[in-house]
């Protein structure tokens, strides 16, 4: 794996050739309120041929956050995750056989959709790295809010297996660390992906220190997300029906999250930030738009204002249209940022 690169900061110019902006020294560089974390080695993760989850998408919402707009984003090149870290989420024997399986030429298969590259040992590390580099820079106030724009995603890893496109659970992966490493008693975890979170789920169906709540299409790949399952009360689940609209996902998370997370009072909240439930994506039907994406940004930062000094992380999970997928970022971060 390579070592940890240094702060990347963008040039303005366009990656639409899937190259990302040239990393420079940390040191000079003033710290600045928002974070973008993000990598080349992102792009090295190679599913395959005709896989929805390709690299394009990464280099789509990278080079629409090299917009004007946002230039008082700070972009870090995250280091890799430490095994000690991946296993605070992950049973120790799928890590190891993860790491293991890697290979030097040619693909191996997690499961039909999951697949191996030789670039995806280092980017599947770099991007449960990100979280666990945002929570620190988050927490030790050098940063209020960070976008982690990473691949693989993963939200649909389990403790003890990786599906559906995603190696290692990034966002449980940060929620852990800001558990063990920082103390921290209460978490939030926001997913409106279109397909529900189950990883994230598992990961912490029974930690009353973290609250998960997810809106997702139903019926829908993985098929759990079901309004019953609760966990030990700490799990909200909102599916919603195919072809349901702003109005019925904005219902939702105000009628039945939002309480909850003003009741909870997070330290931090945390965001697995799919957009693949826009009207334009091609793997469900929802019909949200970027309006959507970024009025709830909005909510949860507002709510993060109120309870905890502003402190949001957000990581990029889905979205497979790569012009939906770009503004739906970009409006995403600039509600995040405020800009």
């Amino acid at each position: 794996m390579r070592e940890p690169g240094p702060l990347v900061v963008g040039d303005g110019n366009s990656i639409a050739e899937g190259v990302l902006p040239r990393a420079i020294s940390l040191d000079i560089v003033a710290v600045m309120e928002t974070f973008l974390y993000t990598d080349e080695a992102f792009l090295g993760h190679q599913p395959g041929v005709g896989h929805p989850e390709r690299p394009e998408r990464l280099a789509s919402v990278v080079e629409a956050l090299d917009a004007p707009r946002f230039a008082g984003l700070r972009r870090v090149a995250p280091r890799e995750a430490t095994v000690e870290e991946l296993e605070r989420v992950h049973e120790p024997a799928y890590v190891d056989t993860v790491l293991q399986q890697v290979p030097s030429f040619g693909a191996v298969h997690i499961d039909a959709d999951t697949i191996l590259s030789p670039g995806s040992g280092t980017a599947a590390l770099r991007a449960a790295g990100a979280l666990v580099g945002a929570v620190d820079a988050v927490l030790d106030g050098s940063a209020t809010r960070a976008f982690c724009a990473v691949r693989p995603p993963g939200h649909h890893a389990e403790p003890g297996r990786g599906m559906g496109f995603c190696i290692f659970n990034n966002v449980a992966i940060g929620a852990a660390h800001a558990l063990d490493r920082h103390g921290l008693a209460r978490v939030a975890i926001l997913d409106f992906d279109v397909h529900h979170g189950n990883g994230t789920q598992a990961a912490f169906w029974g930690e009353t220190k973290v609250l998960f709540g997810s809106s997702h299409q139903m019926p829908l790949y993985p098929g759990t997300g079901a309004a019953d399952e609760t966990g030990a009360g700490n799990i909200v689940n909102m599916p919603l029906d195919p072809g349901a609209r702003g109005l019925e996902f904005r219902a939702a998370w105000e009628s039945r999250f939002f309480p909850r997370l003003e009741a909870f009072h997070p330290q931090l909240i945390l965001l697995s930030a799919g957009f693949d439930g826009h009207a334009d994506d091609p793997l469900a039907n929802l019909n949200l738009h970027e309006r959507e994406f970024a009025w709830i940004t909005g909510e949860a930062v507002r709510i993060a204002e109120e309870a905890c000094e502003g402190r949001v992380i957000s990581t990029l999970e889905g979205g497979y249209d790569l012009d939906a997928l770009a503004r739906s970022a970009a409006a995403h971060v600039g509600a995040l940022a405020a800009v």
